[in-house]
């Protein structure tokens, strides 16, 4: 059995040797990491149509530099309607709110009803799309301040002017009342607009103007667009770390995400200013994030802030941390044990009260939290990560902490995270990187002289930077030394994943959508393919080029669970490419395997609103102990096969 001693500096560091079984590796490697960037929540996975519902949209919420015409306010996505010759006014007002929390409503004023009323309506995110026979869930706070009744009129029409759906109802209650029906689409829109009318003189108090569809993903109300759902779901990622990256610790102190002001009823929770320059609304809070990794099979990564904001704040670029005060640190530490407690602690306990309130009194079984994010490691930070990271782990030692190892793979914050990652034994250190394709075929070895007995990597944001084939072969590369390397790497996720055409701040992403479809990357499909054919060992040697020289942009996993033996081979040439496989170390091999492969054009792309043109093919080949398979040009190719 070959040791083999590899030197690190001026460490020496001793690879596992590779055991007749296979080497161990982590079989929650392939991962997601979701992050409300691109519209990527509000607009995007959060299923709801009406944008701006609630009145809280602010010009703050919009950097100032980056403001649409006539900015953004309360009645973005809003404006009067009146039908008819209907007169009235429209003012928002503050007093006696739905709740503190959502300080903000509309006092609609009717003078004169005309023929159709008078109210308010809504375009949603580049118009509201709705599907013939569909059914969609309505619901509104209204508040009658004189007393009395007020007939309502709720009508969805096209961009021509044609009735899709509509109801009506009769509101009255001087108090904020919540009115719900469903509507049914009587033909297809793709950018239709919501009226809320009302159709007698007096006035009325507005909030929480929503339209759902019925038909989210599992049927959850207040859950997501089932179409995205479904494209993240068919990854089957081992894990879901949300609620996002820079996000998360925040565009200065005041706007470090809270989870707290996620959950509960959604007319309770506080909306804010987004770090990507939008509104997010808080409909998809943490009780829907833990919610849908348990209808996914994923577990869960929540990432707190580690008592810093993102040193990016205000834009001021790598000097902008600022720090929760000393005197805050308990209470700040304290809401970090509550999520614990929110999510594993019985019904009975204060915070695993309000998630059975939520409707799921089990726990969530929450195994992981990440405590940082790509941060400037200064003095600050570490004195602030060390109590965080040691009251987690004095409270809930069955909790693995995720540090964090600044926003590069290299560096000085790279090593100083690195060094109070050691000095704490921290079990899991998140590194993230973007770079250009050719970087990750030049460093395939990275992981391999990483210490074996420390720290595990969580490699949580990278990606090349192009969404072409040759990128997503290059990420498939990088992938088979991740797989190489998962005895040290825990973790791995592509970011970001996903983006609405059209409002996107970052790119390349893993899957775009509008409000009609979804245009899952070439990347995407790599992604897949990894995940779909992990394995919990890996096996060396497997994969040879003629001569006998080992192949390097390959690998070999093997799945305890099912038996099967998974053989990844990337070609990055322009020309087919030969490659010979042993099977000699495995027993009872059948001589029948499954073969996907996903091949095109270097420069292909799956673009937005077009048909896919690099998709993978599925087949059957034929296999033996040893035999000889031809790599097509540019070309990802799964060989999995059964044992008998």
């Amino acid at each position: 059995m070959e040791m083999k001693i590899l030197l690190l500096g001026a460490s020496l560091v001793t690879s596992l040797p590779t055991m007749a079984g296979g080497k161990p590796i982590s079989p929650n490697l392939f991962g997601i990491f979701f992050e409300d960037l691109n519209y990527a929540a509000d607009g995007g996975l959060y299923a709801e149509l009406v944008q701006n519902r609630s009145f809280e949209y602010s010009p703050s919420d919009v950097d100032v530099h980056k403001q649409p015409a006539g900015g953004w306010h309360p009645f973005t996505a809003w404006e009067f309607a009146r039908e008819g010759n209907g007169i009235g006014t429209i003012s928002l007002e503050t007093r006696e709110p739905i709740h503190p929390n959502n300080p903000h409503y509309l006092l609609v004023d009717v003078k004169t009803v005309g023929k159709h009323g008078v109210g308010i309506r809504n375009k949603g995110y580049d118009g509201i799309v709705l599907r013939k026979e569909e059914t969609y869930r309505f619901s509104v706070f209204l508040r009658n301040p004189d007393g009395g009744s007020m007939p309502v009129d709720v009508v969805v029409k096209d961009h021509k002017g044609t009735v899709v759906a509509d109801t009506s109802f009769t509101a009255s209650s001087s108090t904020w009342k919540q009115y719900e029906m469903v509507l049914r689409s009587r033909s297809d829109a793709d950018t239709a607009a919501l009226s809320l009318l009302f159709k007698k003189r007096g006035t009325v108090a507005v909030d929480m103007v929503s339209l759902f569809p019925i038909d989210t993903y599992k049927g959850r109300k207040n859950g997501l667009r089932r179409d995205i759902a479904e494209t993240i779901a068919a990854l089957k990622p081992a894990f879901v770390r949300f609620p996002g990256g820079c996000l998360a610790h925040g565009d200065g102190l005041d706007n470090i995400y809270q989870w707290k002001n996620t959950i509960g009823p959604v007319e309770q929770r506080k909306g804010d200013k987004n770090i990507w320059n939008y509104h997010q609304s808080m409909g998809l809070g943490y009780f829907e994030y833990f919610q849908f990794c348990e209808d996914i099979g994923a577990k869960p990564l929540p990432v707190i802030a580690a008592g810093v904001s993102c040193q990016n704040s205000a834009r001021r670029r790598g000097d902008g941390q600022e720090c929760v005060p000393m005197e805050d640190m308990l209470q700040y530490i304290q809401d970090i044990l509550d999520l614990v407690e929110y999510c594993n602690g019985p019904s009975t306990s204060e915070w695993g009260s309000k998630r059975a309130a939520a409707g799921h009194p089990e726990p969530f079984n929450l195994e992981y939290i990440g405590i940082g994010n790509e941060d400037h490691i200064t003095p600050e930070f570490e004195a602030r990560f060390k109590m965080i990271y040691e009251a987690v782990k004095d409270k809930y030692p069955e909790i693995t902490v995720v540090g964090t190892a600044g926003p590069g793979e290299a560096g000085k914050d790279y090593e100083e995270g690195w060094k109070i990652a050691r000095k704490l034994g921290v079990p899991v250190v998140d590194e993230h990187y973007y770079k250009g394709w050719g970087w990750f075929l030049e460093n395939l070895h990275r992981y391999d002289s990483y210490p074996r007995g420390g720290s595990k990597v969580y490699l949580g944001e990278y990606a090349s930077w192009g969404s072409a084939l040759e990128n997503a072969l290059a990420e498939a590369v990088y992938m088979t030394s991740l797989e190489r390397n998962g005895d040290v790497v825990e973790f791995a996720s592509y970011a970001p994943l996903l983006a609405r055409v059209g409002h996107t701040q970052w790119n390349p992403d893993l899957i775009y959508f509008d409000g009609k479809q979804v245009y899952p990357s070439v990347n995407y499909h790599v992604q897949k393919l990894f995940s779909l054919n992990r394995g919990d060992t890996y096996h060396a040697d497997v994969v040879t080029e003629d001569g006998g020289k080992p192949m390097l942009y390959s690998s070999c996993v093997r799945d305890s669970h099912t038996g099967d033996i998974i053989v990844k081979l990337v070609n990055m040439d322009g020309r087919e490419r030969k490659a010979n496989i042993d099977l000699n170390p495995f027993k009872r091999i059948r001589t029948e395997a499954a073969l996907t492969v996903l091949a095109g054009d270097a420069k292909a792309k799956n673009e937005p609103g077009k048909p896919a043109s690099v998709i993978p093919a599925e087949s059957r080949i034929k296999v033996k102990k040893s035999f000889g398979y031809t790599m097509p040009a540019h070309s990802l190719s799964v060989i999995r096969i059964k044992t008998k």
